[in-house]
């Protein structure tokens, strides 16, 4: 088995490139009476009201706004909660997200329309907080909208405020005396926020001030610094996730991409099968389609009947391609036209939009939809975290019982030999040893995973379930886990001698349509070494060293190392936890492994830490 570069290509057919110009992009397309939710030709515009669809020019007239408008005096809550930079962008997220539910941020209580919730806003008093504020949790560091410019422009700390709130401040000779000074490096960190690169520390580079002025340049580095900072790290974390998010999209403008994914038979006939046999399910159902990409999912799903099919892509190039693509099959859902003209079958319509940010786009109905479905499955299951959208629309978007499809996945794993690895290509090339160029691939495969396919006849242990996730009911947090589990000697990995090599563990995963939604047919897409290969292949993570394992091991003394011919192991107890990564959409895995003799002794190996 040749071994690929540990850097890995995006694997999901949805989502393309921003990058090409589509300024004249094709008016969002929605129920018959659906309103779109603001101005797209002001996306860009202006700073968009925490409540409504009005724009400002800047954050003192939009507060202003709040507070006449809407009852939301945001530098009375700052003074009176003194609050932080942090606290800020918190509070603006939290109340986002609210909004978006049509939720009141301070009661809760719900309401059918905008319009309504403003309603009750003007006629309201915020109430006064006691105790925990409800957006203290971290999650509400992350921006809620895109493109929040109100987060980018938030100057609630410059000076002048920061003393009215009683915040301290370093003014007086030494202000006056290097003004200059000051307006030099926020200039600068203007630029650098800009760029976007090592923002951090570069910014703070600037900020090292050789001074002769003493105190002047203490006070310089602990003020505006300080402050600028803050600034600087929401901005670039902002930055980052957005960043993240656009290389992420525009990994899929190659069709090559898209070719490779449709072409997967595995994967599209288990869709396929899931939407075309199942008519209890689909017939007249209104679908969402997370993640579209070429709209494969919404043909499939406007083929078997669905009155309605919503598809969502977070990629202008895409969204343009799919909408052409169901035009030309005739089930594009056209607004303006005539219901004596409409077809049946014409019911797509396609969303440029993040999952997150739908109902900015289009009014959800506010019985939610009847199913949905995308294929957001990535590398080892997890990567790429595609679900954690899926997961926000299930919980905003689908009706209470909704189908979710697929609803349930697994994450399998087993040990692997020699057959694993590049070791036997190097062994003989036309005739020559190159085993030392293998022990050296060998070696960085233990520091990095491999998305390679891995044979049947290569697995030498048995079988273990590390995790399931049931789609329907899980929760975001659920997406992190630590799992358990041992690993013997399969009756096909033995060999004669009685003894072979395992050279680390192979993760894959089924993903199930099952009979709670699927009842005429349930569907498993498997991704298993023992079924037909699949674009996703599997993730091999390799041991440091190989250990020896045998059926049976007589006990040989104390003195030899167990995993070692002179002791094998007749277990391996490994623990793997997989969590999301720091980095956007990346996922961090750890494998803890022990060696298990016949007689029970126990040898552990140092962690491994993989990044994907």
């Amino acid at each position: 088995m040749a071994t690929r570069a540990p850097e890995l290509p995006p694997k999901q057919e949805r989502l393309g490139d921003d990058s090409e110009d589509y300024d004249d992009e094709e008016e969002e397309e929605g129920w018959d009476d659906w309103d779109s939710d603001g101005d797209d030709a002001a996306a860009g515009g202006g700073l968009l009201c925490l409540f409504c669809s009005t724009r400002f020019d800047s954050e003192s007239s939009l507060f202003s706004h709040c507070a006449s408008e809407h009852r939301f005096d945001f530098y009375k809550l700052v003074k009176e909660t003194g609050m932080d930079f942090y606290g800020c962008i918190k509070l603006i997220n939290f109340i986002r997200s609210k909004v978006a539910e049509n939720k009141c941020w301070s009661c809760g209580q719900a309401f059918s329309s905008n319009s309504e919730l403003c309603r009750h806003l003007h006629a309201s008093e915020i109430p006064q907080l006691e105790g925990k504020v409800p957006w203290g949790d971290d999650v509400y560091l992350k921006p809620f909208m895109e493109d929040d410019y109100l987060l980018h422009s938030l100057s609630v700390f410059d000076d002048d405020e920061m003393e009215g709130y009683g915040m301290p401040t370093e003014r007086g000779q030494c202000s006056a005396g290097n003004g200059s000074l000051a307006e030099t490096h926020g200039n600068h960190l203007n630029s650098v926020i800009d760029d976007g690169s090592d923002v951090i520390g570069r910014f703070e580079k600037a900020f090292t001030v050789e001074s002769t002025a003493g105190e002047c340049s203490e006070s310089l580095a602990h003020g505006p610094s300080d402050r600028q900072l803050k600034i600087a790290r929401a901005s670039a974390a902002a930055r980052g996730i957005k960043s993240v998010d656009d290389n992420y999209f525009g990994s899929y403008s190659s069709f090559g991409i898209h070719r490779e994914m449709l072409g997967d038979k595995v994967r599209t006939e288990a869709y396929r099968d899931a939407l075309l046999d199942n008519p209890s399910l689909m017939n007249g159902a209104t679908v969402l389609d997370v993640g579209c990409g070429t709209g494969i999912l919404s043909l499939f799903a406007a083929k078997a009947g669905a009155s309605r099919v919503i598809a969502v892509d977070g990629s202008a190039k895409m969204v343009s391609v799919a909408t052409e693509v169901a035009k030309n099959n005739g089930f594009l859902y056209g607004e303006n036209m005539e219901m004596e003209q409409k077809r049946d079958t014409q019911v797509i319509s396609v969303v440029h939009t993040k999952a997150e940010e739908l109902n900015h786009k289009i009014q959800v109905p506010s019985s939610g939809f009847d199913v949905l479905v995308s294929e957001w499955m990535g590398y080892c299951l997890l990567y790429e975290s595609m679900l954690s959208s899926v997961l926000y629309a299930r919980d905003h978007f689908l009706k209470p019982g909704g189908a979710i499809l697929p609803d349930n996945a697994t994450i399998f794993g087993a040990g692997f030999g020699k057959g694993g690895t590049s070791l036997p290509f190097w062994e003989n090339v036309y005739g020559f040893d190159m085993s030392c160029i293998g022990k050296e691939v060998t070696g960085n495969s233990a520091r990095f995973p491999v998305v390679d396919i891995v044979e049947s006849q290569d697995i030498v242990t048995e079988t273990a379930v590390l995790h399931s996730f049931d789609l329907a009911t899980m929760k975001p947090n659920e997406m992190d886990f630590t799992a358990s589990f041992e690993l013997r000697l399969s009756e096909s990995g033995i060999p004669q001698s009685g003894v072979t090599e395992c050279y680390g563990i192979v993760l894959w995963f089924d993903t199930a349509f099952t009979k709670r939604f699927c009842k005429e047919k349930p569907v498993n897409l498997a991704t298993s070494p023992f079924s037909t290969p699949t674009h996703w292949s599997q993730t091999i993570f390799t041991f440091e060293e190989p250990i020896v394992m045998a059926k049976e091991a007589p006990f040989v003394g104390s003195s030899a190392s167990i995993g070692t011919d002179e002791c094998p192991a007749v277990i391996i107890r490994s623990r793997i936890s997989i969590v999301r990564a720091s980095e956007h959409r990346s996922i961090d895995i750890s494998i803890e492994t022990t060696g298990i003799s016949s007689d029970g002794q126990m040898r552990s190996w140092p962690v491994q830490i993989f990044n994907l």
